[in-house]
């Protein structure tokens, strides 16, 4: 898919153009995981998206706009760190109102990104002014019922100094995992054959959930892979918070943030309890 393109379609999702970009690895990255996907998604139902421009939108964009409220430009080094970003300090469990139009934030989005990709750069900076990047400590991410990747997948794209573990039970998915992850040559990626239930003794700084079956039952699961004071990140609709706190009220909720382009999609993000 032309790169030109992809660039122009994620722009309603990735901030203004002083904030942390795509670069040009990134969005031929982008590009090679479409096609994987199109030719997996002939022999196995990874998404019902067919359309590349649909799927850059509702895929990729929707997870972009979750690493960039998850990892901030100007916020580098672990979850305490994380907690430094806007949020509230916390937020009744009311259904969310979602603020604005799809059309209003679109125009913003666009007005605001113009140039946000730097055709010379391949690499991007990883970490804080005065910070080298062998001093940067590595985040762990867990991104439960991956499926076709999203949003854990693009992520890793976003913040690649992340550890990155893919739960997918499906065997079919997780291969499929396994060779898209390949065809980026991205490391540090784990992709485990396991229902999420079944995981003991592990912990992690983030943990994302999009669109998992049984929404509420695998919430506390989600809660109980958290490392203490790390964050949960839920891309859902917003008539499902009121229920994703209540299934975890002792969590501190920033305010719910409206998906670029979506009527209901919301991004929920959640600190658990204690201090990392």
């Amino acid at each position: 898919m032309d790169l030109d393109r992809i660039a122009e379609l994620l722009q309603p999702f990735l901030g203004s153009a002083d904030e942390q970009r795509l670069t040009v690895g990134d969005l031929r990255n982008i590009s090679i995981y479409i096609d994987v996907l199109l030719r997996w998604n002939s022999r196995v139902n990874l998404t019902a998206v067919r359309d590349p421009e649909e799927i850059v939108t509702r895929h990729f964009g929707e997870s972009l706009f979750a690493a960039r409220r998850l990892f901030p430009r100007d916020i580098r080094v672990g979850p305490a760190a994380l907690r430094r970003g806007p949020r509230r300090d916390g937020v009744s469990c009311a259904p969310a109102s979602i603020p604005g139009t799809a059309t209003a934030m679109r125009d913003r989005g666009r007005a605001a990104l113009q140039g946000r990709v730097r055709p010379q750069e391949e690499n991007r900076a990883l970490a804080p002014e005065g910070v080298s990047n062998h001093q940067r400590p590595k985040l762990s991410l867990a991104d439960l019922g991956s499926g076709a990747g999203f949003p854990g997948l693009p992520i890793k794209l976003w913040a690649p100094h992340t550890s990155v573990t893919l739960i997918e039970s499906n065997h079919k998915k997780a291969t499929f995992l396994r060779e898209v992850t390949r065809a980026l040559t991205l490391t540090n990626v784990n992709i485990l054959t396991a229902r999420a239930e079944t995981l003991t003794a592990v912990t992690f700084d983030i943990v994302t959930l999009r669109a998992v079956e049984r929404f509420q039952s695998i919430l506390p699961i989600a809660a109980r892979l958290l490392a203490s004071g790390g964050h949960l990140g839920l891309l859902i609709g917003s008539a499902q918070f009121d229920a994703a706190c209540s299934s975890l009220p002792d969590f501190v909720w920033a305010e719910p943030e409206p998906v670029p382009l979506s009527r209901s999609r919301i991004l929920a993000v959640a600190n658990a309890p204690g201090s990392p």
